[in-house]
């Protein structure tokens, strides 16, 4: 998450040009979204009997368990010529990566948009504190299931947006982390889950991998965006300055546990 950050502060700044990240999280960890009210919505009990990591993004949604998926990253200014003023069009443009990458791994995945009145008051009232479980404009399905989850947020002129590419779901482990009103209400949202949400693996007859994930959506980008990627990697300087912003923020208490 400190990346992330460091990321849309140095193109800020112009001193990076737009960049797309991926990577994983050692340990396994839940992330919750800014707005999330930790208390009220997340069982550390379960978190940390399960020793995993925890951390508050700086997007808004809800909460991720991050484990078996490869997470990506979008930075780009708000004034680039490619995108849009409004949020949900400047979404549609990004997640058109994603889209290009599902296809090569051979899925066909399609943009949906709520319609009806009902789904657009699910967008301002979402009953779930689990991320994969609600829905969101252009989200991301396959087979009439959500398959990626998004958040975005417009700091300093720029658009950070990142999200999961989820290979596998771990559901029972995923729903201990959160608190319910009952364990029926929680079953209940356990298979709805499961109708509304899916996981890469489900759909393919041979697993995916990390590294061919990676090259997918890395020419998804490409191909979606009109774009070229080049590698790219930090100097001593700047790992030095996310680590610093790590441990004031990302790993601190007073961030992960002010809600």
């Amino acid at each position: 998450m400190a990346l992330d950050e460091a990321l849309l502060n140095w193109h800020s700044s112009g001193a990076i040009p737009p960049t797309i990240r991926f990577y994983g999280w050692n340990p396994a960890t839940l992330s919750i979204g800014y707005f999330q009210q930790l208390e009220k919505e997340i069982n550390m009990e379960k978190v940390k009997e399960k020793e995993l990591g925890f951390v508050r993004r700086p997007t808004g949604g809800r909460g991720v368990l991050h484990e078996h998926e490869l997470t990506y990253s979008v930075i780009v200014s708000e004034q680039h010529p490619a995108m849009p003023a409004s949020v949900t069009e400047a979404y549609r443009v990004i997640s058109t990566g994603l889209l290009e990458g599902f296809k090569e791994l051979g899925l066909s995945a399609y943009f949906a948009v709520p319609e009806s009145k009902q789904e657009k008051e699910a967008l301002k009232n979402p009953r779930s504190s689990v991320c994969f479980d609600a829905p969101s404009w252009y989200e991301l399905v396959v087979e009439g299931r959500k398959i990626a989850g998004s958040a975005q947020t417009r700091q300093k002129g720029v658009i950070l947006q990142h999200g999961s590419i989820v290979f596998d779901f771990d559901v029972d482990k995923l729903f201990d982390l959160f608190h319910y009103r009952s364990n029926r209400l929680r079953e209940r949202m356990q298979q709805q889950f499961l109708k509304k949400a899916v996981a890469i693996n489900e759909l393919r007859e041979k697993p995916v991998s990390m590294q061919e994930a990676v090259h997918a959506f890395k020419s998804g980008f490409e191909k979606g965006l009109g774009i070229i990627l080049e590698p790219y990697t930090l100097t001593a300087e700047e790992e030095k300055e996310v680590q610093q912003l790590a441990k004031d923020r990302y790993e601190n208490d007073e961030w992960n546990y002010k809600r």
